[in-house]
């Protein structure tokens, strides 16, 4: 029976500590040489622009062995009006697994239901799973744990913080969103969540004591034409030296990119001994190849 990944929720706590102790193994060199991809390919319908998703997901086929077939809207019969479940089936035909970045989640649910062959979501406007995926294996690789630390998230309760919420309901690490009145993660995301998990007002609250600090772009993609008002909403939500003087000296600072320096995060935390934003960059590809290798058995 094939699986597909459209939100942290379609996974267990036993299979997403699998997946990052799978990615860790591939990042230190584990199976290199072997190519258990080979003969396979990805698909990749990409409607937003991106570097580090698309390059990663390609990167992590190609070493696995496999081969990618890339597709912006433009190039899929989608862009003029062919039903998603005809465009599922027929690439069901071409293609061992999909991945679809897009606005809607309900495009990719659609796709899943159509397609014979699992779907990964790359990125709706409501989640993303495996950006979440690559930063939990990027906390364990740098903290040696996950449960036991208290990660904060500072900024838009967005697509990111809601995957990050969905992984703490699951494995029951604690989790602090600090988001400006307007900002906050929806109703529907909070459901099922215990006590484990708290929205805040104040950054400082939240990164109190905080082992992981996460932000990101204050106006995401589709976003552009809020993006004055929202710099202004934001005030006083930005990451860092005055921030993070409230919480751990070993604080890790995590931001999936790209970031807009002097915004949501400042230039010298950034670029600072805290960063560990290119490594948990590194470690998409990682984590890609891991979920290739589970998906395609």
């Amino acid at each position: 029976m094939k699986r597909d990944i459209l939100s942290i929720r379609d996974l267990n706590a036993e299979e997403i500590n699998f997946l990052i102790k799978r990615a860790l193994e591939i990042k230190g060199g584990h199976g290199k040489g072997e190519f258990p991809m080979k003969g396979k390919t990805l698909g990749l319908i990409f409607d937003k622009p991106s570097t580090r998703t698309r390059v990663s997901f390609e990167a992590a086929m190609i070493r696995l062995g496999g081969s990618t077939i890339y597709l912006g809207r433009a190039d899929t019969q989608m862009s003029r009006n062919e039903p998603i479940s005809d465009t599922a089936r027929v690439l069901s035909r071409y293609l061992d697994v999909l991945a679809v970045r897009t606005y809607a989640q309900e495009t990719v649910e659609e796709m899943a239901k159509w397609a014979d062959i699992p779907v990964i979501n790359a990125l709706t406007d409501l989640y993303h799973p495996c950006q979440i995926l690559s930063d939990l294996m990027t906390v364990q690789e740098k903290k040696e744990k996950i449960v036991g630390l208290k990660i904060a998230w500072v900024g838009d309760g967005n697509n990111v913080a809601n995957s990050w919420i969905n992984a703490a309901g699951i494995l029951g690490f604690d989790l602090t969103l600090a988001c400006p009145p307007g900002f906050q993660p929806k109703a529907q995301i909070m459901e099922g969540v215990g006590d484990n998990v708290k929205v805040v007002e104040d950054p400082v609250e939240a990164v109190r004591d905080a082992h992981v600090i996460n932000t990101d772009v204050w106006a995401s993609m589709g976003q552009e034409e809020e993006h004055d008002a929202r710099v202004r909403a934001f005030q006083g939500y930005q990451v860092n030296a005055q921030l993070l003087s409230h919480c751990k000296n070993d604080v890790i600072i995590m931001h999936c990119l790209p970031a807009h320096r002097g915004e949501e995060i400042a230039e010298d935390v950034l670029e600072g001994p805290n960063s560990v934003v290119f490594d948990q960059s590194e470690n998409k590809m990682h984590m890609h190849q891991a979920i290739l290798e589970w998906l395609l058995g």
